[in-house]
């Protein structure tokens, strides 16, 4: 008998009612140059216009909104090296909570700022030297916390999902879907969320080429551990998919493409000088992969999501300046 699913296109329908009203329903974004340079129908789901700058916003109030009161009363704690950390900072201040959040060393300032900005308090540690879960977890029992994963926990999952179910909802059928890829949250969500809705859809994921441990897991057929990849993309510096994220994606994902940094740099400069969009490194991954191989898609309605804009104005022109 076959395992049930983690996560269903219930759970992410339950997920959008939660947060209908508190996260931005995000536009969908399109242009003429991109269409013809792709000669394809490229559908941009802009959550780098989300609350707190991206996607993470809609699994952390998930998460957090479903908590008892004493959970609630107890406080959280989550482990991110920025975008999750803002949105679990802004989700715990709307419901009432106290939010800790370990962050890496060399986290984006911007990121942390925002993130005691929201009011949560922010504990640091060295990514490359120090395991985050297992200080996370021990934070959690030290202190009486309860943990919310960045992206191995479904309602978190689920709560990823509401971007493509919007994504089809607003703009239509579509024949494929390319999603960045980091722990394997919205590619979690967002394919289970596809998937329901058009059967046929191709679900394609996006890494960067030096943070590929999905690729190498989707293709040894189990979760392979590499280095902290060294890239600009620091949303995507993960080391291994998430046990349950992992499940989830080897059952539905069709196909892993690698960009380069280079690639991204010059999708978010594009993003920026034909959509007047800021899009930050890993924001652009998915773009970045259909620009790298427009043939790949061409013909084909193919909706990408844009995963976030949290990018500090010296960092984005230092990374744009690096093109001209």
């Amino acid at each position: 008998m076959a395992a049930e699913p983690l996560i269903t296109i219930s759970d992410v329908r339950a997920a959008a009612g939660r947060i209908s009203g508190v996260a931005h329903r995000t536009p969908v974004l399109t242009s003429r140059t991109l269409d013809q340079l792709t000669n394809a129908a490229v559908l941009l789901k802009g959550e780098n216009l989300q609350r707190a700058g991206a996607f993470k916003f809609r699994g952390a109030y998930n998460k957090i909104a479903t908590l008892s009161d004493d959970e609630l009363a107890r406080g959280v704690c989550t482990w991110s090296s920025g975008n999750h950390a803002q949105a679990v900072a802004l989700a715990s201040a709307l419901v009432g909570t106290k939010a800790t959040v370990l962050m890496p060393e060399d986290a984006p300032s911007a990121k942390r700022a925002a993130t005691e900005g929201y009011g949560a308090t922010v504990v640091t540690y060295d990514r490359y030297r120090q395991d985050r879960e297992v200080l996370a977890r021990e934070l959690a029992e030290e202190r009486g916390l309860v943990p919310v994963p960045a992206f191995d926990d479904p309602m978190v999952m689920a709560g990823q999902g509401t971007a493509a179910l919007e994504l089809i909802e607003d703009a239509g059928a579509i024949d494929t879907l390319v999603v960045p890829v980091s722990g394997g949250g919205l590619m979690a969500g967002c394919g289970t969320a596809a998937r329901a809705l058009l059967p046929n859809v191709e679900l394609i994921g996006v890494e960067p080429a030096a943070g590929d441990d999905t690729a190498r897991s989707l293709a040894a057929g189990e979760r392979v551990r590499i280095d902290v990849p060294h890239t600009i993309a620091d949303g995507q510096q993960v080391e291994i998919p998430g046990a349950l994220t992992f499940e989830v994606n080897r059952r539905q994902v069709d196909e892993i493409l690698l960009v380069s940094d280079e690639a991204l740099i010059a999708t978010m400069a594009f993003l920026f000088e034909r959509l007047k969009i800021v899009v930050e490194p890993s924001g652009a991954s998915a773009l970045a992969a259909v620009l790298t191989d427009p043939d790949r898609f061409a013909g084909r309605r193919v909706g990408v999501v844009l995963s976030g804009g949290n990018v500090d104005m010296d960092r984005f022109t230092s990374l744009i300046g690096a093109t001209a």
